[in-house]
């Protein structure tokens, strides 16, 4: 007789506990209002299904064309300085696959997601499917979305070199935009208010979070 092993699947219930409790809560993440909307959604849904093992590790998830889910610890920081309110209307750049617009739709009133990428598009729009205060919009990350303009908070969920102005004049008065600022190969989490015409970021905390393509820099050239 031969005897087989069946492998348990995965506990992520478990995992998702030890997330909250080694990653999240011995750091900054302190907002109770954030750390329970990451208790309750299940990161490993809104991976591919063969990452789906390794959904709570302590590090960015890749996905395809160089996309990825960023370290749980990004998110959670970010999202704790974003000071979230329930009359918050948000503008997310960068979708993906519709997890961090998982997060914010249970707290905020109104999220708008935007996601260049079509197959990413597709996932996040399957992901969310029933969540009635998120909108998924197909545009080109660098351009926003100017028609829902303004937002009382913009997040760019990756690493940037350069915000655009006209991200930034989405953003109501005393809006906040949040993002992680990619600078000599140095990433760092960054916030900044509109007030008036005057908006500057001031970095808060250094992390990995994985840079955006959109927001590269022009390349320079020398002769």
């Amino acid at each position: 007789m031969t005897d087989t092993h069946t492998l348990a699947p995965p506990d992520f219930a478990a995992a998702r506990r030890h997330m909250i409790e080694s990653q999240l809560r011995p750091t900054d993440v302190s907002d109770p209002v954030v750390i329970a909307a990451m208790a309750v959604t299940p990161r490993e849904d809104f991976v591919p299904t063969g990452q789906r093992a390794i959904a709570y590790i302590d590090r960015a998830v890749p996905f395809a064309n160089g996309r990825v889910l960023n370290p749980a610890l990004s998110t959670g920081l970010l999202l704790t300085r974003a000071e979230l309110s329930s009359t918050d209307k948000v503008l997310l750049i960068g979708a993906g696959t519709g997890y961090v617009a998982a997060l914010l739709a249970g707290i905020v009133a109104h999220v708008v997601a935007v996601e260049e990428d079509r197959a990413l598009v597709e996932l996040a729009q399957g992901n969310l499917a029933g969540v009635a205060n998120v909108t998924i919009v197909e545009s080109a990350l660098a351009q926003g979305h100017a028609a829902g303009a303004p937002y009382d908070l913009v997040i760019i969920d990756g690493g940037a070199e350069q915000v655009p102005e006209a991200i930034v004049a989405q953003l109501a008065d005393g809006g906040r935009l949040l993002t992680g600022l990619n600078d000599s190969g140095v990433a760092r989490l960054a916030m900044g208010r509109r007030q008036g015409q005057a908006f500057a970021l001031v970095p808060f905390a250094d992390t990995d979070i994985a840079p955006l393509a959109a927001f590269a820099r022009p390349k320079s050239y020398s002769f």
